[in-house]
């Protein structure tokens, strides 16, 4: 039985760097094409392989300096140790803030909060993420909640691999409420 296309029509853009966390790049990118988006891969360099924390490759479709942000309906931001390099590069904090400004979808999960912390989009929101950040994120602003998946309007938190079913039922019902 196929599966319903309920985001035909939406992309979505999801971080990669070296050591992202396999599990938390690959199943929403994999889910969100299940349900129809378009997912796009953006890294540093265009075309390069990245090594994820257990060494799986995952190639960036397209440079972070090089995307267009209006052209996409979301981001999401994957954890491992990927988030404390990139997390230090302007574009990356503008592509957040970009999101979170139009009210698109910005999801993060375990230590993928950080990119939200650097964007300085957190005061007053309510986030989960790895414990290993949760001092961070409570001087970044955050009402911190350990819940496997909590969701503040169109910021949609997690906290490990084992949450990726509640944080991806959480992305899809929240790209499906956007306009």
């Amino acid at each position: 039985m196929p599966s319903e296309q309920t985001l035909a029509g939406k992309r979505i853009l999801i971080f990669v760097g070296d050591i992202y966390e396999d599990l938390e790049l690959w199943y929403p990118h994999l889910r969100l094409k299940e349900a129809g988006a378009e997912s796009v891969l953006a890294g540093l360099t265009a075309g390069e392989t990245y090594a994820g924390k257990h060494t799986y490759p995952a190639k960036a479709d397209i440079a972070i300096a090089d995307l267009d942000p209006n052209t996409f309906d979301g981001v999401i931001c994957p954890g491992g140790f990927m988030p404390d390099r990139l997390r230090r590069e302007d574009q990356v904090k503008s592509l957040v803030r970009h999101f979170h400004d139009k009210g698109q979808l910005v999801a993060a999960i375990c230590h993928g909060g950080w990119f939200l912390a650097s964007a300085g989009i957190c005061r007053g929101t309510r986030q989960t993420g790895s414990p290993g950040i949760k001092d961070d994120m409570i001087h970044a602003g955050v009402t911190w909640e350990d819940a496997e998946v909590v969701v503040d309007g169109h910021i949609v938190t997690s906290r490990r691999p084992d949450d990726l079913p509640a944080f991806c039922r959480a992305i899809i019902g929240v790209l499906e409420k956007q306009a």
